[in-house]
């Protein structure tokens, strides 16, 4: 039956309230100063948000959880909002698919783009633009030679060479100078960096250290050339931040622009479930968007905060947030900025949950595998006819939908005959000139199929980096590594899809070779054999029909043709020199 007010019985301490169903079921999470006040509010006669005569009607308890402070009851809320993920809270989209940017808690730590850190690491994020987050990463690789990888300090490997890792198999001593220089820019000390640098570099050249000075000074123009990346990453714009909310039915996008002495140098854009109440909704992103960053100075809102996330903010940060909902001038002009931009990203997303149907198999697909995303993937297939013309070929899906600008065909070089070393050499091939991993790496094939390539992948290094499934035509079932094998449904359609479409373009391609092998010259392919000579051949012999009839010893008699030569035209035309 629904809840009571008269059975509700909460104390009047800070905490944090569920309403459940009598299954157990969390429909509502809530935080408070005062549990017994705000728990009281939700039985008053005119409810001040439209979703709560539902939720009391469907409600069947009210339980808490008293904490400390009020601060501590704003992270154990979101925390059980995450858990729960409660029909009537307000929250962010899938929240678990925006990446990080992580320094491994190592000896000699590793940077990492990843969706789920390693315990103990140290993370910048999350990015709801995941490409700029990869940009960072090669920025910081590239000029700092921050590893990306457990190499465990093996000598040789290729990213040393080219000089995208200086770790502990190259320059131990000064690795860990490297990585807090790295770390200072992530966290958006650059300003004090460059000072620092600049101070050294003209001690070291006043010592008359000129290759010391040389190489601050290149570190100086390295820190330059990343800060000016403009990258979107609040840690880098810590002035002020200004937050727009634009709702259409239970969807809201919230925008943050983020502003430098008053210059709005980047914006983020996150989708949210709305459940009807603008200030929860705020509240609810600002705990979420703010929990691995640090809050800017000054914080401008639609609406006030909820109670306690001010007070959050401030022990986030360490010191004053000026948290404000600015009525009128400059900063009201920055927030009214944003709230159009939200207005613009809003009609966006919902055209796109509605409109797309490729990016609603990619999301179908996602949930089959339980994986994050399914945005982007690779699929791999393998053609031949009595071992000739032996080619391969990759194709790729973007959000559901063929790439076809990343389609690639491989014409097999080794010695190899069967499918499974064919493909494994093809893979081999297509790792080396990746700088993007998809979501899934998809073999035309079965378990035998999925455990060679797995073998390929961990002699590369780069087994685990990427989800990998084989696909097997009976029964359409899907084999993975640690899983049990999948008989799809039509949620996996866009595996379906991926096999298909990397199985009629390597056909394609397959036919295509056929085609032109049947109409190539065959001795065109004799080495040695120039158009001079041919011309020779022809007029020795009166034509190709009387080349194809001539013996070794006739070959010999043209002029020009030698005897190694003659052996190999012959050889060529009738299989044997002799």
């Amino acid at each position: 039956m629904p809840v009571d007010a008269n059975r509700v019985d909460l104390p009047a301490r800070p905490g944090v309230y569920l309403f459940k169903t009598a299954q157990g079921r969390v429909l509502y999470v809530g935080k408070a100063t005062r549990l017994s006040e705000r728990v009281r509010a939700y039985f008053a006669t005119t409810p001040d948000r439209a979703m709560i005569p539902e939720l009391v009607s469907r409600a069947d308890d009210i339980e808490c959880i008293v904490t400390p402070t009020p601060q501590e009851a704003l992270i154990l809320e979101r925390q059980l909002i995450r858990e729960h993920k409660p029909r009537f809270n307000s929250m962010l989209k899938d929240d678990k698919s925006y990446p990080y940017l992580v320094l491994t808690h190592e000896e000699f730590p590793r940077i990492m783009y990843t969706r789920h850190p390693p315990a103990k690491s140290q993370r910048w994020g999350p990015f709801p633009n995941a490409g700029a987050a990869k940009q960072v990463m090669q920025l910081l690789r590239r000029y700092f030679g921050i590893r990306d990888k457990d190499c465990r300090g093996e000598d040789g490997c290729l990213a040393s060479h080219i000089g995208l890792c200086r770790g502990p198999c190259v320059d131990p001593e000064g690795y860990p100078q490297r990585v807090e220089t790295a770390r200072k820019i992530l966290n958006g000390h650059a300003t004090e960096l460059l000072e620092e640098l600049a101070v050294e570099m003209d001690s070291a050249s006043k010592a008359h250290a000129y290759e010391h000075a040389a190489v601050v000074r290149d570190r100086i123009r390295a820190v330059r050339e990343v800060i000016s990346q403009h990258v979107v990453s609040s840690r880098l714009y810590r002035d002020s931040d200004a937050i727009g909310v634009a709702v259409q039915g239970d969807l809201a996008a919230v925008v943050v622009l983020h502003a430098d002495e008053g210059i709005v140098q980047a914006q983020d854009v996150w989708p949210m479930v709305h459940r009807g109440d603008l200030g929860e909704t705020v509240s609810a992103f600002v705990a979420e968007h703010y929990e691995a960053r640090r809050p800017p100075r000054l914080l401008l809102t639609p609406v006030p905060l909820l109670d306690g996330v001010e007070a959050w903010l401030e022990q986030r940060r360490g010191s004053k947030v000026d948290c404000r909902v600015p009525m009128r001038g400059d900063l009201a002009t920055l927030r009214r900025l944003a709230d159009q931009n939200a207005e613009v990203q809003v009609g966006r997303l919902a055209r796109r949950s509605s409109g797309s149907l490729e990016q609603r198999a990619a999301d179908d697909g996602a949930v089959l595998l339980g994986l994050d995303r399914l945005d982007h993937v690779v699929c791999f297939d393998m053609a031949q006819l009595q071992g000739e013309e032996r080619v391969g070929a990759s194709v790729v899906l973007r959000n559901g939908r063929p790439a076809k600008k990343e389609y690639r065909t491989y014409t097999v070089k080794g010695d190899a005959m069967d499918d499974l070393r064919m493909m494994q050499e093809v893979v081999q091939r297509w790792l080396k000139r990746q700088d993007e991993w998809p979501d899934l790496l998809l073999l035309d094939g079965g378990q035998t199929h999925l455990d060679a390539i797995k073998r390929t992948l961990e002699d590369e290094n780069v087994w685990g980096r990427f989800e990998v499934a084989a696909l097997a035509k009976r029964e359409e079932t899907v084999f993975r590594e640690g899983h049990n094998p999948l008989v799809l449904d039509r949620n996996g359609r866009v595996l379906v899809h991926a096999r298909d479409e990397a199985h009629r373009f390597v056909n394609r391609f397959h036919r295509k070779r056929r085609g032109r092998s049947t109409m190539e010259d065959p001795l065109e392919s004799v080495e040695g054999l120039g158009a001079k000579k041919m011309q020779a051949l022809l007029r020795h012999f009166g034509g190709r029909k009387g080349i194809e009839h001539a013996s070794l010893a006739d070959l010999q008699t043209v002029p020009g043709i030698g005897k190694a030569l003659a052996e190999r035209l012959h050889e060529r035309l009738h299989g044997t020199p002799t």
